[in-house]
């Protein structure tokens, strides 16, 4: 797996877009969300349709076509510096294909920032575009309006991305020791599982770091979900594995065994609890970045920093 081309890192008064992929977006946190991006002195711009909802199906933010025309002209607008996503949810699968790629190229390489239903669009932007994207906290969701850690960390990676060079997480541990280096990808195992087949799916972890988590699966659907990644051939030739938070998924005592199961055998390293995902005070972490992790330390550390 190769590295991929990094975006600039933001600066004061920047313009950002805010756009809904997937599912509907709470307008009371949106603003919220709003707020906070002003006070970093960054210059937020609301996409047409974040608010919308879909008339028949109440778990998209909208028509797919809406959504994938907010995103397509965020991303093509000159003035625009980096594209967040208002939320995850459902959807993005849906509007991924409606995308013109080749309009997507020519805009040139800017930030995207978000994670769960947005692992699409990162597995979408390494294939096609070949860009260094951001796993973390979105515009309206809960972690980024009331978690300062989660705000901190998404802040100083995108502006001033040489300060977070090594990410740890206080509870990051071993679950197989050893240490790694590769380029890091991954996002939400149910995402990953769902993308085997389509066009433009890629052998995610082949050479790199994988990062997994999810939220709201029972273990069993888990198991399910790894197990066919790895019929699939998806960790052939991965060096680690960083595993991120299980919320909602059952008894973590169960889901730690199930990974452990699932992951134990493939003789690299594998760090669990590593703080990203759907939990309080997310790290943002960089896909499409070389980095080096160390299990027994909880620690990763990037080559070179997220953004130019």
């Amino acid at each position: 797996m190769n590295e991929l081309v990094r975006p600039r890192r933001l600066a004061p008064g920047a313009r950002v877009a805010v756009v809904a992929p997937s599912g509907p977006v709470p307008e009371e946190r949106l603003q919220a969300g709003l707020d906070v991006l002003r006070g970093w002195d960054l210059d937020p711009v609301v996409a047409p349709h974040v608010l919308d909802r879909h008339g028949e199906l109440p778990y998209l933010a909208g028509a797919d076509a809406d959504r994938a025309a907010d995103f397509q002209a965020a991303w093509c607008d000159p003035a625009v510096d980096a594209v967040l996503c208002a939320r995850g949810g459902y959807g993005v699968q849906r509007m991924v294909d409606l995308l013109d790629w080749e309009a997507l190229r020519a805009a040139g390489p800017k930030v995207l920032v978000g994670f769960s239903d947005v692992t699409a669009l990162h597995e979408a932007f390494a294939a096609r575009l070949g860009l260094v994207t951001l796993h973390g906290p979105m515009a309206a969701g809960i972690d980024f309006v009331k978690n300062a850690r989660a705000q901190e960390h998404l802040k100083a990676t995108l502006f001033a991305p040489e300060t977070v060079r090594t990410i740890g997480s206080a509870g990051g541990r071993a679950l197989v020791p050893g240490r790694a280096r590769g380029v890091l990808s991954g996002g939400c195992l149910c995402l990953l599982a769902a993308e085997l087949g389509t066009p433009h799916a890629r052998r995610t972890g082949h050479g790199g770091l994988l990062c997994l988590e999810d939220v709201g699966e029972e273990t069993y659907r888990l198991d399910r979900c790894l197990t066919q990644l790895l019929r699939a051939g998806a960790f052939d030739g991965v060096r680690g594995v960083l595993l991120g938070s299980w919320e909602g998924c059952g008894p973590y005592d169960r889901v730690r065994a199930l990974l452990a199961d699932r992951l134990g055998g493939l003789g690299v390293p594998v760090a669990e609890e590593f703080g990203f995902g759907h939990c309080a005070g997310a790290l943002t972490i960089p896909f499409g970045v070389r980095a080096e992790l160390d299990a027994e330390a909880g620690t990763l550390t990037l080559e070179e920093p997220a953004l130019r």
